[in-house]
């Protein structure tokens, strides 16, 4: 039933917006939690504009920002049943669904956001983007999703020690919550849309995410301090419903995966000075951001992460290609 009023509500709001789509034969509906003029939002605009000149008008993309379709976890849902053409996700959602994005997700896998690049440009990302199909989905291309910290209401996070029993939000992903329990604190899995609130009134201590994310969600109004352990440098991921994808032709799918491409560096571009303006708008407010941290103890708390969730060998093989990635 919920599942049910979920596509319902949906198809009410494509409705209500389709007057104001552009008259293509066909118009993608594309979400994204994240505000209207977010990285990934333009990205998402500027893959639609491409795609419209190279189709002659044919392919359009109208995008939903900020949530107007649902959070990540229903949106998922919705565009496997192809309701929803379109939609740039974070990897977490997905780690129960597509195994090899697990690997991705993991606590420092990554030396840093150029090795990642570098990773998730080549044959791995395309290995992962593959790895989607058998799900009812068809991985497009991979954004920038920052490097993710620690945030909080409470007090400064300078060590592991100071994590001890704060309750901390995270995706609804088993790997965040046990990377969490692993550093001492109390995982809480929640929306996105719900976590301003929650840290407001003291349902939680804090969260962590990238410096655009803080800023442009509000949280830094109620969270303080703001330690840049970067545990996490997951991509974020733009899909297609395999049900949409089945209904193009071989040219307008070829169209689709390379408007996709062409719009990643132009979400880079964008990502690099969002995250410099963000930084700024944060330290003026005057958050305190903790900058010195030892970060080894944090990476070998993660032992137990890796041997939890790397298991297979097609995991151990995706975690040594990335590490062999120079």
């Amino acid at each position: 039933m919920y599942l049910l009023k979920t596509l319902a509500g949906a198809m009410m709001a494509t409705a209500a917006m389709a007057l104001t789509a552009s008259a293509c034969e066909v118009t993608l509906k594309s979400s994204d939690t994240h505000p209207d003029g977010y990285p990934t939002v333009e990205a998402v605009k500027h893959m639609g504009k491409l795609l419209e000149e190279r189709t002659d008008g044919r392919l359009c993309v109208e995008v939903f920002h900020s949530a107007q379709l649902g959070q990540e976890k229903d949106t998922i849902e919705q565009t496997k049943f192809g309701v929803i053409d379109l939609n740039r996700v974070s990897m977490g959602p997905f780690n129960n669904l597509v195994e090899e994005t697990k690997v991705v997700s993991l606590p420092y896998v990554f030396e840093g956001v150029d090795h990642m690049h570098r990773v998730m440009d080549g044959p791995i990302g395309d290995d992962i983007l593959k790895a989607f199909e058998p799900h009812g989905y068809v991985g497009l291309a991979f954004y920038d999703g920052g490097s993710r910290s620690f945030y909080n209401k409470v007090k400064p996070i300078k060590s592991i020690e100071d994590l001890e029993g704060m309750k901390v939000r995270v995706m609804q992903s088993d790997i965040f919550v046990d990377m969490m329990t692993a550093l001492g604190a109390n995982a809480t899995p929640m929306p996105y849309g719900e976590v301003y609130s929650a840290i407001q009134t003291g349902v939680i201590d804090g969260a962590e995410n990238n410096w655009p994310s803080f800023e442009s969600s509000g949280h830094y109004e109620v969270a303080g301090y703001y330690t840049l352990d970067e545990h996490l440098i997951v991509p974020e991921v733009l899909v297609m419903s395999k049900a949409s994808w089945d209904k193009l032709s071989a040219e307008d799918q070829a169209a689709v995966r390379q408007a996709a491409k062409d719009s990643v560096p132009v979400m880079r571009e964008m990502w690099v000075a969002r995250e410099k303006a963000s930084e700024e708008k944060v330290r003026a407010a005057g958050v305190e951001v903790i900058t010195e941290i030892d970060k080894a103890p944090f990476m070998a708390a993660m032992d137990s992460v890796y041997e939890k969730h790397v298991t297979s060998d097609k995991l151990k093989d995706l975690v040594a290609r990335i590490r062999a990635t120079d």
